[in-house]
């Protein structure tokens, strides 16, 4: 019988009913399945892990808006609500700020000017368009009555980069 090739018959594999090796087949698609498992439950955990550090965004609910008697302008009365340990971030605004702190402790910071700290009964004011920050370092929400003169239309805050 020369020049006639014979296959050996290989095993049938228990768990599918293939010919190939079994143990090397499944347990390489087994630990597939496991790593992508582990990886997912990883990236599940880092995403839950980070939402929960996020601290809560500060929230500016407007009260009330009414034109000024200056043509193209507006007064703008908000309630301004920071959670602790947030800072909302350095931003200007199309006009005046005049903040009264309602509730907490601030630090209050305005462009060419050193930080203050305000408490509750303290006020503050901002230049349009300066640069500044009111940061919250306390654990509380602080909560600030913001009255805004402004140009109409405008947005009332604009973010600035660090």
């Amino acid at each position: 019988m020369s020049g006639v090739q014979t296959r050996k018959a290989s095993a049938r594999c228990k768990a599918c009913g293939r010919s190939h090796r079994p143990m090397e087949a499944h347990m390489k698609k087994r630990t597939a399945r496991l790593v992508a498992a582990s990886i997912a439950v990883v990236l599940v955990a880092l995403g839950a892990h980070a939402l929960s550090a996020q601290p809560a965004a500060f929230k500016r609910t407007v009260l009330q808006k009414a034109d000024l008697s200056t043509p193209g302008r507006e007064v703008v009365q908000a309630l301004v609500e920071i959670p602790g340990g947030v800072r909302p971030g350095k931003h200007t605004h199309p006009g005046e700020e005049i903040g009264y702190v309602l509730d907490g402790t601030l630090v209050v910071w305005v462009e060419g000017r050193p930080a203050v700290t305000v408490k509750a009964g303290d006020s503050f004011f901002v230049e349009a368009g300066r640069p500044h920050e009111t940061t919250n370092e306390g654990t509380t929400v602080a909560k600030i009555l913001a009255t805004y003169m402004v140009e109409k239309g405008k947005p009332l805050a604009t973010p600035l980069p660090y």
